[in-house]
């Protein structure tokens, strides 16, 4: 599909939106704009086995994800968006670098209830925050079993109690190994399938 090559390549060198001028931002969601129109699957939630499974974030402008590249030493790395349908949770995982064996991970759990045939409310459940050899990370599938198996992380570790950590995503496009997501506070994410 020509719209879909086209984000790929405006996307190119971008770093997830890290590199991204304003100039580069505007043919970005425009491309993105152009590719929402031939979504094949205008009903995303009905199409469970495509929506299920490990994403990678390849773009977004969501500055609280961006903004984890500007602490001092820290680079942001991988950044994981895990969908498991019949359990409708969500696990969002971002892998962060630092000085050598102070690789860390970020990562929020939450639950969604589908709303419309593209809309999910989001409620935030659960936060972790280690380092990577301390809680023996591997792969975002190691974490999420370790997580759903009850498994208590060091050194932070809490469950999200504040009933404003919350929101809705709307997937506005989907096929067998990209999909574009909009959220509630404006922000456009762009995952490839892993």
């Amino acid at each position: 599909m020509i719209h879909k090559s086209k984000l790929i390549e405006v996307l190119t060198g971008k770093n997830r939106g890290l590199l991204a001028s304003k100039n580069h931002q505007k043919e970005i969601l425009a491309a993105i704009a152009q590719l929402e129109d031939y979504n094949p699957n205008p009903h995303p939630l009905e199409a469970k086995e495509l929506l299920n499974g490990n994403w990678r974030l390849i773009y977004t402008t969501s500055q609280d994800l961006l903004r984890i590249d500007n602490f001092p030493l820290l680079k942001l790395g991988e950044i994981y968006q895990c969908i498991r349908v019949q359990d409708t949770a969500i696990y969002n995982i971002a892998e962060v670098s630092s000085l050598p064996f102070l690789e860390g991970i970020v990562s929020v759990v939450a639950q969604f209830e589908p709303v419309s045939e593209k809309r999910v409310n989001i409620k935030f459940n659960r936060s972790l925050l280690g380092l990577q050899r301390l809680i023996g990370y591997q792969s975002p599938n190691r974490l999420i079993s370790e997580i759903e198996s009850g498994k208590k992380f060091t050194p932070i570790d809490f469950n999200i109690q504040n009933r404003e950590q919350k929101g809705w995503l709307d997937t506005t496009y989907l096929d067998e190994n990209l999909r574009i997501g909009r959220g509630n506070k404006r922000n456009v994410f762009v995952l490839i399938k892993v």
